[in-house]
Formats: structure tokens, sequence, C-alpha cells
């Protein structure tokens, strides 16, 4: 179901290298009308927990976007109880493969970590499935934590879908978060601990890109520490 391409001819890893060049460029999208304005300089930080398919990559993005100051892999929508990898993987846990992101309001906006949501780390049109990754804990999601972070995303969504940005509806599911919890150590900066993974080579390096191409203002080289 993810994670692994064992067995792949040399042929057919070229042309789903090319598959996924071609699929997976990005959208450029408008900035969401209503927004959090930014914060005076010291504020303190504030965070997002969005889910975007596999976290590897979501993590990634996040930690290249200027003003966030942490991006955490994890898991949201269930109990703690069964916020564990395997079990998560299983698909009945409620958990959707999340990462918190922590930032700097004074230099970011919500509204701003929306619309790299929306453009550069995923595709909000799909059902509980992601590239090669399939099942409710690969949903796309946002887990609000306040009443002004639920209208902002609400808002967003309802925008982009009257400017039919999209070709198909947009099924991000728009949540009151019941908790958050840390994936297990081997999760965290996976894809820029293993750039060379041929999942992170497909799947993700090109998410990122995409945020270089469509946020160059915001694009970090560096990326973020956890």
């Amino acid at each position: 179901m993810r994670k692994a391409l064992i067995g792949f001819t040399a042929i057919a890893l070229a042309a789903l290298c090319l598959t996924a060049l071609a699929t997976g460029e990005g959208v450029a999208i408008p900035a969401p009308v209503r927004d959090m304005a930014l914060a005076p300089p010291g504020s303190p930080s504030r965070t997002a927990i969005l889910a975007a398919g596999c976290f590897w990559g979501v993590q990634a993005v996040y930690q290249h976007v200027r003003g966030v100051k942490a991006a955490i892999s994890g898991y949201a929508g269930g109990s703690a109880s069964t916020a564990e990898y395997r079990t998560v993987g299983t698909g009945r846990t409620g958990h959707a493969e999340s990462v918190e992101v922590t930032y700097d309001p004074s230099r970011l906006t919500y509204g701003q970590l929306l619309r790299v949501f929306f453009s550069a780390a995923h595709d909000p049109t799909t059902l509980n499935r992601q590239g090669p990754d399939y099942g409710t804990q690969y949903r796309s999601a946002i887990f609000f934590d306040d009443s002004e972070q639920e209208k902002i995303a609400r808002a967003y969504i309802a925008q982009l879908e009257a400017a039919h940005v999209f070709d198909s509806r947009i099924v991000t599911e728009v949540t009151k978060l019941p908790g958050f919890y840390r994936a297990e150590d081997y999760h965290q900066d996976y894809a820029t601990r293993h750039p060379s993974d041929m999942y992170i080579v497909i799947n993700d390096a090109p998410k990122v890109a995409n945020l270089q191409k469509l946020f160059p203002d915001l694009y970090l080289a560096k990326p973020s520490s956890r």
C-alpha cells in the first residue's frame, strides 16, 4: 500500500518517474480572501495541524517554508491509545498522518500555510488517497484548534471551489482537533535524511520543488529543524 518500490525494472521506474513529474507540478491558486493579519514581532508561536497524505513529504514541504519554526510528523483524528504507526496503518483508528506546523505569526499567516497546503503539498481532490498511498489515514484534512482557523479554512475552500481552481471537487475535511500525537522518531525528517529513497525521489521531492517554483518568496533552501 505504501512507501515501497520493490521489484521495479529500470523501464518501469523510469516511466513512473515521468508520470510523477507530469502530474505533480502543483497548482497556482489565489491567496485566501479571509486570513489572519500578521502579528506584531515577538508574538508567541502558533501551530497548524494539516493532513495531506504521507507525512514524510508534507513535513519536508513545510520545513522549507520561511517563517516555519518546526514541522513534526504525527497522527491526528483518533485517540492516544491507537497513535502508533502499524495500528494507524490499518485505516481503522480514525487517525490521519498529519504534520504539526509551528510558525512565527509575525512572518507567516495561517492562510499562507493553507495556500501551500492546497497548491504544493498535495492534491486536495483525491478522497483517502495521495499518490501510491490509499486509506483513510492518507485523507486530506485540516484540524483546527480555534474558531478563527475553522472560519479561514472553510472560507478558503469555498473561495477555491467558486473559482473552479481544480477540475474536481475539493474533498478536504475540516474538523476540530481532538489531539496531535508525535510519530515515531524514524519518521521525523525522513525526506531530509533519506533523499535518495525512491519513494522520496518520486513522490516528495517534487512537492518541495513545487514550493520553490510557486512560492519563491517563501521558499527556504535549508530546511528548518524540528
